[in-house]
């Protein structure tokens, strides 16, 4: 049956597909681009160079958070930076990059996870952390949103790093190592262990979080085995059940025969003693037993004989 933790990612799922729907929003390139569109019309000439900013979305993009930072090329490839929860190292390479990029951080949170699940197959695993993007476009003064393209971000010696840590779902796994999840843009997904645990390595920018291996379901044959299985004990001891209770009711009733038969009897036998209270009764021993009175004959001369003289 899969854990609680699993039913309610599930849940939450299939909520907020339905608002991912209505938006008409089913493609993760395009919601690439409409924040990308959103966050250069917000930062216009404000935006300072090496400075976060945080980039309010419209309502219906609820749960999305975006950061950016403006840098210029030569100093991103010298220094480095850390943008929230990506750190670039020394010597990061940016292609093609002429004077200044922005670098556009994207938090997606697990609402907007249905879109990674249509897109991508991640048959046999599941999202537990919300999907990390960092992306990084042209963008000067004199550049327009409709006229910027976007920059590669490639790692040097160090890889790119990412830190989930501070994603409360993936900080909730317990007793599981996730694994890390590449989103490429040819549509496959690249599966492999991290730096150290809640942090992956990356080669490139893009779109990065935490899975875990679904429990597999047992194959269609095994569940209606176990259902025959099931089934068949259930018949076997209900049948026991009943030829059990059926022979102890038999024995009880065979039981209660035989005491009132032997009563019955009992009391044929003193209706028969009171009856032939008649006769004389002594004691032998502790029994009651009939006598008969005793009576001596009375003796008879008989009339051929005559006494004897001498």
């Amino acid at each position: 049956m899969g854990s609680p933790f699993s039913l309610t990612l599930i849940i939450l799922l299939s909520l907020t597909s339905v608002r991912v729907e209505a938006q008409g929003i089913r493609s993760a390139r395009l919601l690439d681009l409409l924040i990308r569109d959103y966050t250069l019309k917000s930062s216009g000439v404000r935006f300072k160079t090496g400075m976060v900013h945080t980039v309010h979305l419209p309502a219906n993009f609820s749960g999305i958070k975006v950061d950016a930072v403006r840098f210029r090329c030569g100093s991103l490839r010298r220094y480095g930076a850390q943008v929230k929860e990506f750190h670039l190292g020394v010597g990061v390479t940016l292609q093609p990059c002429a004077e200044r990029l922005v670098v556009i951080r994207q938090n997606l949170d697990l609402n907007w996870s249905p879109i990674y699940y249509a897109n991508y197959d991640l048959s046999g695993y599941q999202l537990v952390s919300p999907i990390l993007g960092l992306l990084a476009y042209n963008f000067g003064s004199d550049v327009n949103v409709s006229d910027s393209f976007e920059i590669g971000i490639h790692a040097g010696e160090k890889p790119i790093t990412i830190d989930f840590s501070n994603a409360s779902t993936a900080a909730n796994v317990s007793g599981v190592r996730p694994l890390c999840a590449s989103f490429e843009n040819d549509g496959r997904v690249i599966i492999k262990g991290p730096e150290s645990l809640f942090v992956c390595g990356a080669k490139r920018h893009g779109h990065y979080g935490l899975v875990i291996k679904s429990p597999p379901a047992p194959p269609p044959s095994m569940r209606m085995i176990k259902r025959k299985i099931s089934l068949w004990k259930v018949v076997v001891g209900s049948s026991v059940g009943t030829a059990l209770g059926v022979f102890l009711l038999g024995m009880l009733f065979v039981a209660m025969f035989v005491q009132v038969k032997k009563k019955a009897r009992m009391e044929e036998m003193e209706r028969r003693a009171y009856e032939e209270e008649a006769l004389q009764v002594s004691m032998v021993g502790h029994v009651r037993a009939p006598t008969a009175t005793v009576i001596r004959t009375t003796p008879i001369i008989e009339h051929g004989s005559r006494p004897y003289h001498s």
